[in-house]
């Protein structure tokens, strides 16, 4: 895998404050799951009426039907065990039940060198944030020291193209494009023949958004794959569905869809900080098991980091020191 070029931009330690914000927005200053919990357990008795409210707040919080029950069953174990004597057990046994769903997806996002461009393709629904999700990685690669270029892939809506332009004027990288209702796999596939001739590192492709129901939409996606092939056979070397995190259980169906017609390789969990729950990450861990490259908590490229399984849950749970 390609090292950074800069020593310091490892992206090893969070960015600075970032789990801060996220903990902050996630849970609107307390936890959504465990805030009054000891108002749930006076004398410190813990039953199954408590676990039914702890039941309760995860499937209202889109943590989903399956993964829920997988975390209520090890707590149920716990209970029976007699290991959940008081509240800060119960968070514990609901720590490392969420580590255990969620550690298996973090995957930090890896550059290789074998091939140059390494293309990226960003593909999801309306809405999702994959310009600015793109953008915001675009800064993140620059600051590493690899030489990226953009390719204006949604050729349906003149704004995606000039936002793309925005931000690399903003980053200080090419942007390909052409004019609205441009062929899309055309621009990418001109934007991979640039690429390699200005022997860029990273070609990071946009795409318009499509929901996963529009079955003509998706199968211009896959199309976009195939010309992309013509060009590299290996490529796309990632692609990266971005998703909207506070769209509930919709995202499941997203996922879903999306990576069987091109192949998902990673996620993006974008908006969290729309959302004061954040539950749907779980399930969309639980069932797809598909690597969790990064998180979105804003607008600003600082706003975009890696996802990091126990800084996550921690964030849920208001748990752990306060970070800087």
């Amino acid at each position: 895998m390609l090292k950074p070029k800069n020593k310091s931009s490892n992206r090893d330690k969070p960015a600075p404050g970032f789990i801060k914000r996220l903990r902050a927005r996630i849970n609107r200053g307390d936890s959504w799951l465990t805030y009054d919990l000891a108002n749930l357990v006076p004398g410190g008795k813990i039953d199954d009426e408590l676990l039914e409210e702890l039941e309760t707040r995860l499937l209202t919080a889109d943590v989903g039907v399956e993964a829920t029950e997988e975390i209520m069953a090890g707590l149920r174990k716990s209970l029976n065990r007699n290991e959940l004597k008081d509240a800060s057990a119960v968070v514990d046994a609901l720590r490392t039940a969420m580590l255990e769903i969620l550690a298996p997806c973090e995957a930090p996002l890896q550059v290789g060198t074998e091939h140059r461009p390494w293309t990226i393709l960003f593909v999801g629904v309306n809405g999702a944030g994959k310009t600015t999700t793109l953008g915001k990685l675009a800064s993140r690669l620059k600051s590493d020291g690899l030489s990226t270029m953009l390719a204006a892939g949604d050729t349906f809506r003149a704004a995606a193209v000039e936002q793309l332009r925005v931000w690399g004027e903003r980053n200080q990288v090419p942007v390909v494009s052409q004019g609205t209702g441009a062929d899309p796999a055309a621009v990418i596939f001109d934007a991979m023949d640039s690429a390699k001739a200005r022997n860029i590192d990273v070609l990071l492709a946009d795409t318009a958004g499509r929901l996963q129901s529009q079955t003509g939409l998706m199968d211009e996606l896959k199309k976009i794959v195939r010309v992309i092939r013509k060009s590299d056979a290996s490529a796309p070397h990632e692609v990266l569905l971005v998703l909207d995190a506070g769209i509930g259980q919709n995202a499941l169906s997203q996922a879903r869809q999306f990576h069987e017609a091109v192949g998902v390789t990673g996620l993006v969990l974008t908006k969290l900080d729309g959302t004061a729950k954040g539950g749907v990450v779980l399930n969309i861990a639980r069932a797809m098991k598909l690597p969790i490259r990064f998180i979105g908590i804003g607008e600003k490229a600082e706003d975009l980091d890696i996802f990091r399984a126990a800084d996550f849950v921690d964030a849920l749970l208001g748990a752990g020191s306060d970070p800087s």
